[in-house]
């Protein structure tokens, strides 16, 4: 069994996209379309380069999966769409188009407005995202009255509703429960209740089974793929968990140290993969018939460099078996007439992962 057997284990395309009711307007084709995006963190040993000159775009009703080891920039990215990165972050792009509008350039109000209405994010940790203060009806309904000036009675039929719909029993009781009430499980159902309260144009996922048992995971990933497609949803989905990816994804985007080195179709991804990271990220999955179990994995040795200071090269050179004296200087980028890219010296290759 090879990887083009774990790509083809993924979701099938998005049917027929049920129209939106606040739908007014044609949708361009790519909800969110970036081009060259860096953040850079000051610190007192110097710059730390996040984000690197990363472009990506996100069609409506498709799943585009960010994926790569901790700390290689992921949630930075996600966070940088959303517009909440910290003070001491600087963000620069040379297009950051949501819905056909330019964002580079936009005041805080209106990335206010647009947060929550028509972007929202699902964050890792419920139980540090939702406020222990308040009900979990209070941080449900807040931001649907703010944003669409609605009542009190239509923000609760609203909640109960998309509580219901994300497989939450007796939702109305749960409006009046405090987060610390209720399970992992069922506060992550209701983070994904809430970041579709508005029924927004894009979904940001952030590894949002992390901090779930097995079973757990897969209901919500299930839930997520059956919501996304149902809704019509663009959505940016973020984990380090390339079977997720296998099941879910439409297009995949490798990330590491900052810059997205390699992105494509899913099934590009898995069957052909170009860049020696993202191979090496596939020989680190278990293939079942053919992992012996209890055997050896594959590996990726080192770790992740600094993003401290300059930067050039290739970041994975240290770590790569291929790597070549030309590694050191500028990357040239690949790309296929379908759109598969890819950051490296070496000559495109038919080879797929082991």
């Amino acid at each position: 069994m090879t990887s083009q057997h774990i790509a083809e284990t993924r979701v099938s395309q998005p049917p027929t996209l049920a129209k939106r009711s606040d739908e007014s307007t044609t949708v361009p084709e790519n909800v969110l379309e970036i081009t060259g995006l860096t953040v850079d963190i000051a610190t007192p040993r110097g710059t730390l380069h996040v984000v690197r000159d990363v472009s990506l775009h996100v069609k409506r009703g498709e799943t585009l999966c960010i994926v790569g080891e901790s700390g290689c920039g992921k949630s930075m990215t996600s966070l940088a769409i959303m517009g909440l990165l910290p003070k001491s972050a600087q963000r620069s792009s040379s297009r950051f188009q949501f819905l056909g509008e330019e964002l580079s350039h936009a005041s805080k109000g209106h990335i206010n407005a647009l947060r929550g209405k028509k972007m929202a994010m699902i964050f890792q940790e419920p139980m540090t995202a939702l406020n222990p203060a308040y009900t979990i009806g209070e941080q449900l309904t807040e931001h649907y009255r703010h944003h669409l000036n609605a009542t009190e009675a239509d923000a609760r039929a609203r909640a109960v509703n998309l509580l219901e719909k994300v497989g939450i029993a007796s939702a109305a009781q749960r409006l009046g429960q405090y987060p610390h009430q209720l399970s992992g499980g069922l506060r992550q159902r209701v983070m994904i209740a809430m970041s579709l309260m508005c029924n927004p144009e894009l979904l940001i996922a952030d590894e949002p089974s992390t901090a779930l048992d097995v079973t757990i995971q897969a209901q919500i990933l299930r839930l997520l793929a059956d919501l996304q497609k149902e809704l019509g949803i663009a959505m940016v989905l973020i984990t380090h968990d390339l079977g997720v990816v296998a099941r879910i994804a439409d297009r995949v985007a490798v990330m590491y140290a900052g810059q997205i080195v390699e992105q494509g179709s899913a099934t590009e991804i898995f069957s052909a993969p170009q860049h020696p990271y993202t191979r090496g990220l596939i020989s680190c999955i278990p293939i079942p018939g053919r992992t012996i179990p209890g055997g050896k994995l594959g590996t990726i040795p080192g770790v992740v460099p600094s993003l401290l200071g300059d930067m050039t090269g290739c970041a994975f050179r240290d770590r790569c078996a291929s790597a070549l004296a030309a590694c050191s200087g500028n990357i040239p980028v690949h790309q296929t007439p379908r759109g598969h890219q890819w950051r490296c010296v070496l000559e495109p290759s038919k080879a797929t992962a082991a």
